[in-house]
């Protein structure tokens, strides 16, 4: 191995060399039996068994003129490197080499040990080389260049090991969508067609129905003038629409317009609803002086008994917050199906939903950026959790920076109940200069279908507030836009298979895929 070494002869002195027994200070009682057990290191190229590691390799350069500690240094070798030495010398017992590269011990083979718990394998190659305050431009005067050269390999291995690690982040955000869409697409085992809100056990379905138990949430929607007057409008001034009609009312939230269309028309008005509240507001018939009292019914639709004759109109008030929320409309499409005449119609028959980009930092930043200095604890990690619940609440109508665009459009008399779960591609037209820090979601209604007087009404931003407010999608990291671009998107609408009545909503913005439950 003469031809590997410098021809100077050995080092003067061997650094300390760990014998791999040395566990810490935590623990001493280890090392100490450690110390007691006798280590028998073969030579490398002979049959002598030493004490310990640093004898072995003392013997190595006194009596065969092999400095293991000088060719580490030498050649640069790593720990692989430091591996297949030692086991190619083991291997072949050789004290004679070519000096030129590549090195004999280059092939992958050397790494597999010759002995088994080779002690000279289990030494650390920088506790071996690093303690003797080694100068390596007098030991080495190419040594400079060789560093040089590792240096740069070491900083390609670590871009390397960058890319793998941005590659292998790539994949698991994919896996997470794709375990997201099958959440989002998997089948309920139900086979029915009734729709999942249909096959809703009375049980599993109670919490929402003693939502609407209270007089409260009652109140708030007949004090929402806009919502009670579009429809008080749609049925005053549209009577041919009802007259000599069979007409179903859902839920006794409409009792006041019950009232109407007694008190304009000679007709039978049916009604549904699940909840005990509808016992009090029996009696509101009688002491309103119809002309025919609504002949009530107390029970969802889907477990209510079928009327006698079918349905020519159905008036309903089944719209949750981005319009969709809760799945009311689902239950207007069953009673449609099921009791609606041909010639029938639902009410309102045609309402859309539309989408707008907010501009409002502060509101970010009162959201958003709070986590992140809360009372002077850091609770960043919560704003994942947060971006991830859509918000119900009024926006201010300046803090919008686009134009609105309508990206879904249901006719209720005609819409299946699978089309309530959509795509939909859209874009913004951007009017400011500014950070986009969110997406607000709102609904507009049509009551037209044979109308002499058309009835809409809208909850977006810029008209009169209702009890829906406006649905506000917060981005978790602001998108610059500029006045004039348009802000492209797509926007996937679902129901949360593990609760119908909720939604997830996907905004696919900029390379960002973003999901929202609405809960």
């Amino acid at each position: 191995f003469n031809a590997l070494i410098d021809c100077d002869g050995v080092a003067d002195e061997m650094p300390e060399l760990s014998d791999g027994d040395d566990g810490g200070d935590d623990e001493e009682q280890w090392m100490e039996e450690g110390d007691t057990e006798q280590v028998n290191v073969p030579c490398l190229f002979c049959d002598r068994l030493l004490s310990s590691v640093s004898a072995t390799l003392q013997h190595c350069s006194t009596e065969h003129q092999v400095n293991v500690v000088d060719l580490i240094r030498k050649y640069n070798l790593d720990d692989y490197g430091y591996i297949k030495m030692i086991n190619f010398i083991r291997l072949t017992v050789s004290t004679a080499c070519c000096q030129v590269l590549p090195l004999p011990w280059d092939g992958e083979d050397f790494l597999r040990p010759v002995l088994q718990d080779d002690p000279l394998l289990q030494t650390d190659l920088e506790e071996l080389c690093g303690e003797d305050g080694f100068d390596p431009s007098v030991h080495s005067p190419g040594t400079h260049d060789a560093l040089l050269q590792r240096a740069q390999a070491a900083e390609e291995r670590a871009r390397r090991s960058e890319e793998a690690l941005a590659r292998a982040m790539e994949d698991l955000h994919k896996l997470k969508l794709l375990a997201q869409g099958l959440v989002l697409n998997t089948e309920t085992s139900k086979s029915s067609n009734l729709g999942a809100v249909a096959e809703l056990r009375e049980d599993e379905d109670e919490a929402y129905f003693s939502s609407y138990g209270h007089y409260g949430i009652h109140e708030e929607m007949l004090k929402d003038k806009v919502r009670t007057e579009s429809y008080r409008d749609f049925i005053y001034h549209n009577p041919d629409v009802f007259k000599d009609k069979v007409s179903w009312l859902k839920t006794c939230k409409q009792t006041y317009l019950h009232k109407g269309l007694g008190s304009v028309f000679d007709m039978q008005a049916v009604t549904s609803d699940q909840l005990e509240l509808s016992y009090e507001a029996m009696p509101i018939s009688s002491l309103s002086a119809l002309s025919v009292s609504p002949a009530q019914e107390v029970g969802s639709i889907h477990q209510s008994s079928c009327p006698s004759v079918l349905l020519s109109v159905t008036v309903s008030a089944t719209q949750g917050y981005f319009l969709l929320f809760e799945s009311m409309l689902d239950s207007v499409l069953y009673a449609r199906d099921l009791y609606l005449s041909d010639s029938g119609s639902v009410y309102p028959d045609l309402c859309n939903i539309s989408l707008a980009a907010l501009g409002d930092r502060e509101r970010h930043q009162d959201r958003i950026a709070f986590w992140e200095d809360v009372y002077g604890f850091d609770m960043a990690c919560m704003k994942t959790a947060v971006v991830a619940e859509a918000v119900v609440e009024v926006v201010k109508a300046d803090t919008l920076i686009s134009e609105p665009t309508v990206i879904q459009t249901f006719d209720c008399n005609r819409v299946c109940l699978s089309e309530l779960e959509f795509t939909s591609d859209f874009s913004l037209k951007i009017t400011n200069t500014t950070e986009c820090t969110a997406i607000v979601g709102y609904f507009d209604i049509f009551f037209d279908k044979g109308c002499s007087t058309k009835v809409m009404f809208s909850t977006g931003p810029q008209v009169t507030k209702t009890h829906w407010k406006q649905t506000v999608f917060l981005l978790e990291w602001p998108i610059s836009v500029h006045a004039g671009e348009e802000l492209q998107g797509k926007i996937t609408v679902r129901k949360n298979k593990k609760d119908p009545r909720s939604l997830l909503v996907t905004f696919d913005l900029r390379d960002r895929k973003l999901t929202y439950s609405l809960q």
